[in-house]
């Protein structure tokens, strides 16, 4: 899968993890998105690495899984950086 294959793969998998895990993260949608690009790239590098699973099919079940895990613990250690305190 290309470069831009795996832009529109991670914004897809941020708005799919933002919905999935919604709240008071810093950034907004457009922080979301991003973070969403670099948790589709952690996502597939860790289960090309641990899993030994292909990533290289835009539409397989696999890749898109990966991508939404690796977005969603982006997200999670983002909202954990980024949480204010009182």
């Amino acid at each position: 899968m290309g470069f831009i294959g795996w832009i529109i793969l991670g914004l897809i998998a941020g708005a799919i993890a933002k919905a999935i895990k919604p709240g008071e993260q810093g950034g907004g949608w457009i922080t979301t998105l991003l973070l969403g690009v670099v948790g589709a790239v952690l996502g597939g590098w860790i289960g090309s690495a641990i899993f030994h699973v292909g990533i290289s099919s835009f539409w397989s079940i696999s890749t898109w899984l990966l991508a939404i895990g690796g977005a969603l613990l982006v997200l999670v250690i983002w909202g954990f950086l980024t949480r204010k305190t009182a």
